[in-house]
């Protein structure tokens, strides 16, 4: 049991070394074969020029982005020579508002999508979109890296975000092979529903499905005494000296998220340890 396919996207040189190593890492853990989309991003948006300059912005825009993405795959290419792992690379060029969907019809034949973090100094606009199109379109979970050090296929404490909802499901069933592999799984569970249908045990079915499966799991019951749902998991990540998080995402709509914020941005803003995601 494990995550056969990985794919990897990469469309920043200056993150693709880092990104790169963790995503091979990975791999070679799994025994899983590591694909590398190389994607040079043309970032015009057509109809603001003045007219008769179309075309000519739009040539100019699609041979930089190119380039870019042929430089991309050739940096890719001496990166993965240093590896151990199987691996198979492309390269291609999408727009800013459409990449998504050219990422979605590669995760879907994926079982695990491996990105850097989408939000902090020096990331591209281009992250968030890549993996909103993997986990909408491509329906395929998704581990967001940290911005450094390495990502173990056998993590020792993880912390699974645990409400009940239909997309933190989806991640628990998806990162089975990592929590199988776990020395500890702690399901957090925060300001349990008073009336819910699992209010005199919260957290009782995901453990015993958990169990089931081979999987040490315990379960923490915490009272939302911060803010934001995110600031608790941080402190109890922090408080359990923790590997992983795995939660579901965007149990809100993403134009809501980007607005008002929400568990999943403010995690992929604030976390410095790997975050798996499903939606």
């Amino acid at each position: 049991m494990g995550f056969p396919t990985i794919l990897s996207v990469v469309t920043d040189a200056d993150l693709a070394e880092g990104q790169i190593a963790q995503a091979a890492a990975l791999a070679e853990g799994f025994d899983a074969h590591l694909d590398v989309l190389c994607f040079g991003v043309d970032r015009t948006q057509t109809g603001y020029y003045y007219a008769g300059s179309n075309a000519m912005v739009l040539q100019e825009s699609l041979s930089r982005a190119t380039a870019d993405a042929e430089a991309l795959e050739a940096q890719a290419r001496a990166l993965l020579d240093r590896t151990s792992c199987r691996w198979g690379i492309d390269h291609g060029v999408a727009q800013l508002a459409d990449i998504g969907r050219h990422v979605a019809m590669r995760a879907r034949f994926s079982d695990l999508v491996a990105m850097p973090k989408p939000y902090g100094q020096d990331r591209g606009v281009e992250l968030e979109p890549v993996i909103e199109g993997a986990l909408f379109e491509g329906q395929a979970p998704v581990l967001v890296m940290p911005s450094a050090g390495t990502v173990t296929s056998r993590p020792r404490r993880v912390v699974v975000g645990w409400n009940e909802s239909m997309e933190a499901m989806r991640a628990v069933r998806a990162a089975m092979p990592l929590l199988i592999e776990a020395e500890a799984v702690h399901i957090v569970v925060i300001d349990p529903p008073r009336h819910g249908p699992d209010r005199s045990d919260p957290g009782g079915l995901m453990a015993q499905y958990l169990a089931r499966h081979g999987v040490k799991a315990e379960i923490d019951v915490l009272s939302k005494t911060l803010p934001r749902v995110s600031d608790v998991i941080l402190r109890q990540v922090a408080d359990l000296d923790a590997d992983m998080v795995v939660m579901g995402a965007y149990g809100h709509s993403r134009l809501r998220e980007a607005i008002l914020g929400g568990a999943t941005r403010n995690m992929l803003e604030q976390a410095e340890f790997p975050v798996f995601m499903a939606h």
